[in-house]
């Protein structure tokens, strides 16, 4: 038998004090939804097939021309983004932020195209860790001229870690940049509410479908006719295939991850992201189509298996 270390167990329940002192509703929030996701655990697996050629696709969806001139910078800005954080001697890439992985080239290359395109001004993103995804969004904002990022995030109770949130981005950046500190569920709705309108949502905070869904279902309410939805590793449960049946009839892609390692956790060793579009003539509550959304691309038919 491995006995516990005395000293571990002394530090985590320091931590957990001081969390509930100081955050009692957030402890209770991180406490319920994890019991959630470990239910959601024991179900079927939702499947996708990822599709291959996403970011043709998702260009000529916008209608603007491939190969694309602005995604060309994006090779250079990842590499710097890379280093900058490198060369302070800190891990990149799948679990380089305690068990949680940073956005992986292909997100955050999806990010940074649609924040240019767009030419989105109030973009929302769930989730930071390190912020390579934030970086990249005021990134784009600066190149634009215009526009503004809100990141709710729910730091994790290691100290360490929470010292190390949003490192990436770097401080000529962060006067677009608003960062909010707790958990979506307490913080998305009072947020919406007061910007009316965004443009752009991102997804990338804890992965259980009801999450997924308390978050989307709200940002969908919000987002403008054109606007985008990106929700990163889709395939850890099923809320982007419900939200899709929910809001059928809007362009929609699976991408496949681009991790700088192999991430053995996943099925692909990738992991996948997906994106869906509103379509301009969109309403906030769409029913009554019976249209499966245009490239949404699971596992054989479109019908997925029953949970």
């Amino acid at each position: 038998m491995v006995s516990a270390n005395p000293r571990g167990f002394q530090s985590i329940l320091k931590r957990a004090f001081i969390a509930v002192s100081t955050e009692p509703a957030e402890i209770l929030t991180r406490v319920v939804e994890k019991f959630h996701e470990r239910r959601e655990r024991g179900g079927p697996t939702c499947s996708y097939e990822a599709v291959a050629d996403w970011d043709q696709r998702l260009h000529e969806h916008l209608d603007i021309e491939w190969p694309c001139p602005t995604c060309a910078e994006f090779g250079g800005l990842w590499s710097k983004a890379i280093q900058s954080l490198t060369s302070t001697g800190m891990r990149v890439g799948p679990m380089s932020f305690g068990p949680w992985n940073d956005g992986d080239a292909g997100l955050v290359r999806a990010v940074w195209s649609l924040t240019r395109h767009l030419r989105a001004e109030r973009v929302v993103e769930t989730g930071v860790a390190h912020g390579f995804t934030s970086r990249f969004i005021l990134e784009a904002l600066a190149s634009n001229g215009a526009g503004h990022l809100w990141s709710i995030d729910l730091p994790p109770l290691d100290q360490d870690l929470r010292q190390q949130v949003g490192i990436a981005v770097p401080n000529e950046l962060s006067d677009r940049w608003i960062y909010i500190q707790g958990s979506s569920r307490s913080r998305l709705p009072k947020l919406l509410s007061e910007l009316g309108q965004i443009d752009l949502f991102i997804h990338d905070s804890l992965h259980s479908e009801r999450n997924v869904r308390f978050e989307l279902d709200r940002a969908w309410a919000k987002l403008r006719p054109g606007g985008a939805i990106i929700v990163d590793d889709v395939d850890a449960n099923w809320g982007f295939h419900t939200f899709n049946e929910s809001f059928p009839g809007h362009f929609c892609l699976i991408c496949e991850a681009e991790p700088i390692k192999p991430d053995h956790r996943r099925f692909n060793e990738k992991g996948l992201f997906g994106i869906v579009i509103k379509r301009p003539s969109a309403i906030s509550v769409v029913a009554g189509v019976a249209m499966a959304p245009r490239a949404f691309a699971p596992a054989g038919r479109y019908q997925l298996p029953r949970r």
